[in-house]
């Protein structure tokens, strides 16, 4: 006979959360918002900790190289998406890697032989007014001279001028070799009244730039998270067919951390893949897996060896897998059950296992719940999407700007890996949709005021810490008319009502 749970499954609309006691020392400004991203034993510390409970989903129209820059910058990771070739996630994930904090790799590189055409066409494409040259033309190639908008006049100049005839030669730049540390570059800048200054290697090779105002935003940015070199820490995603030859290849390129990318996590097919990392690089190589809904699937991908589980199930904004399957959990039930396995795996065993949310996220205080119900952090698509940083252009519909969002089970993403269930290599039916949502602007400002929802909600509940909010949290189930009367209600909002003119 089938297994029944007679208690219907909830989601994170169907809670809130009770008021502490909040002491004087409750203020935003004294709650940490670290987390794990990784597994650790009792008493020694994660290898991965984040500065923020957030990371960017695994999908094509989230998570690129500008993404992972822009998260790691305020604390999070990103996860790049794998739906791509295993040359192209690298080669994204080498360009966030080099994407040192304050040392940049050029994407404007333009050959001495090049036209004034080829500097608009690029600064057109980049937004950037300032182009390297370099024998070669690539970013890599040696440096030869540098065109900024100081140097030409559209107005004035043959479009034909070859570069060379008009750009800013080496023999009168300000360079620094590599090695320099981000300070030493600075002074440089300063002292020479430079907006950019090269770095260069001992054979003259371009290695980066650093400018003026990268550094100013590096010193205004105190969470950035970091590795060892001081760059940025970087994640990618991998499936359960290819993951022999993209491993090898993210790893080269500098991932910190990997993520099997698929609907359901409790298989042999996600068994198998962490069991060759695991013969392969032992514990070293840190890999998170999932999806899982309940205890008997976070158990088994612990036991397999998995940093960390991700925890949900249809409840993403595009997924329809509920819709086209009939399976899946609420995700607020979900992360209780799992929440509560986890925390029974870490007094047996002693191994700290993280759990993330993934899907269900509507609201900004859903991130907040999803942490009070036990997530070490959540994964986040539809919210990072509508970001100037996500890889997708900014289109205009009826007067409002949109940004494009599709599901990974979409007929446009065509991520069969990530549904793979071992059988024919294509997508049999869809489990996502092709969408827009509304464009929002940068990451930075829109994530400022995320998280200062959740450090003001954590500082009502009394708690200054993630751990307190786990343990002290206190959440009410809520019914239908209690929703409504959570938002305005019973007045006519003056932005809904025309305004005549005098």
């Amino acid at each position: 006979m089938a297994t029944y749970i007679d208690e219907p499954s909830h989601t994170f609309n169907e809670y809130l959360l009770i008021p502490g006691y909040s002491s004087a020392e409750a203020i935003p400004a004294n709650v940490s918002l670290k987390t794990p991203l990784v597994k650790f034993r009792k008493g020694e510390q994660p290898k991965i900790t984040m500065n923020i409970p957030m990371v960017s989903a695994i999908m094509q129209s989230v998570s690129g190289d500008k993404m992972a820059i822009a998260l790691a910058t305020e604390g999070g990771v990103s996860f790049i998406y794998g739906s791509q070739s295993v040359a192209d996630e690298a080669a994204m994930v080498a360009r966030a890697k080099n994407h040192k904090a304050g040392f940049v790799t050029s994407d404007s590189n333009v050959s001495p032989e090049d036209t004034l055409a080829d500097v608009i066409a690029l600064k057109e494409k980049t937004g950037h007014s300032t182009v390297a040259v370099t024998a070669d033309g690539t970013a890599e190639g040696k440096l030869v001279g540098i065109v900024t908008s100081r140097d030409y006049r559209v107005s004035r100049m043959d479009t034909a001028t070859k570069v060379k005839e008009f750009m800013t030669p080496f023999a009168k730049l300000v360079t620094a070799n590599e090695g320099v540390s981000l300070k030493e570059a600075n002074d440089i800048i300063w002292d020479n009244k430079l907006n950019s200054l090269p770095i260069i290697t001992k054979d003259g090779k371009l290695r980066y730039f650093v400018f003026r105002k990268d550094y100013d935003s590096h010193k205004q940015n105190p969470n950035e998270l970091l590795d060892n070199e001081k760059r940025y820490v970087v994640g990618a995603g991998i499936n359960t067919r290819d993951y022999e030859e993209r491993v090898p290849a993210l790893l080269e390129a500098g991932a910190d951390v990997l993520c099997i990318d698929s609907s359901e996590g409790f298989s042999e097919w996600q068994k198998r893949t962490i069991a060759w990392i695991r013969g392969k690089y032992g514990d070293s190589v840190k890999v998170g897996a999932g999806n899982v809904v309940d205890a008997d699937g976070f158990r088994f991908l612990a036991d397999c060896g998995a940093d960390f589980v991700k925890v949900g199930i249809g409840g993403g904004s595009i997924c329809i897998t509920r819709e086209q399957k009939g399976i899946g959990r609420g995700q607020a039930t979900a992360m209780l059950d799992v929440a509560r396995a986890r925390d029974e795996y870490y007094e047996e065993t002693g191994i700290y296992v993280p759990i993330c949310s993934d899907g269900g996220i509507v609201h900004d205080y859903h991130i907040t719940l999803a942490l009070a119900m036990g997530a070490d952090f959540v994964m986040l698509g539809r919210y990072f999407s509508r970001f100037d940083e996500s890889p997708t252009p900014k289109i205009r519909i009826n007067g409002n700007y949109y940004k494009e969002y599709w599901g990974e089970g979409s007929n446009r993403a065509r991520n069969w890996q990530r549904y793979d269930m071992g059988g024919a290599a294509k997508l049999s039916f869809e489990e996502g949709v092709d969408a827009y949502v509304p464009y929002a602007g940068s990451l930075k400002d829109n994530l400022a005021v995320t998280l200062g929802k959740v450090r003001s909600t954590m500082c009502n509940c009394g708690v200054l810490n993630l751990a307190d909010l786990r343990k002290n949290a206190k959440l009410t189930l809520v019914s239908s008319t209690s929703i409504v009367e959570g938002g305005s209600h019973d007045v006519i909002l003056k932005s809904n009502v025309p305004v005549s003119g005098r």
